[in-house]
């Protein structure tokens, strides 16, 4: 991700609202990394985010508001961490 991509991904505000588990509302999505009807990869300002589940469908998209409408069953969310920077020796001794 380029420098002015991660400044503009960091100043927008990251939300959630979950209906009954079958409709979730987000913002601060940066962008839409895959899709089908298992799981849906986002990139949001806070880290990428997996939502899975069954019969997934993307009601609403505007990258440009940051904002993402999902339906279906939904089952798990979950943010991956950033990886640690540099390679292992560099953590070791740096």
């Amino acid at each position: 991700m380029a420098y002015a991509e991660t400044q503009r991904s960091a100043q927008k505000e990251h939300a959630l609202s979950m209906q009954n588990r079958a409709r979730l509302s987000l913002t601060g999505v940066v962008d839409v990394n895959g899709f089908d009807e298992s799981v849906i990869l986002l990139a949001t300002s806070l880290g990428p985010l997996s939502i899975r589940g069954e019969q997934l469908h993307i009601d609403r998209i505007d990258l440009t508001a940051g904002e993402l409408e999902v339906r279906g069953k939904l089952r798990e969310l979950s943010y991956e961490e950033p990886a640690a920077e540099g390679g292992f020796w560099s953590r070791l001794f740096g």
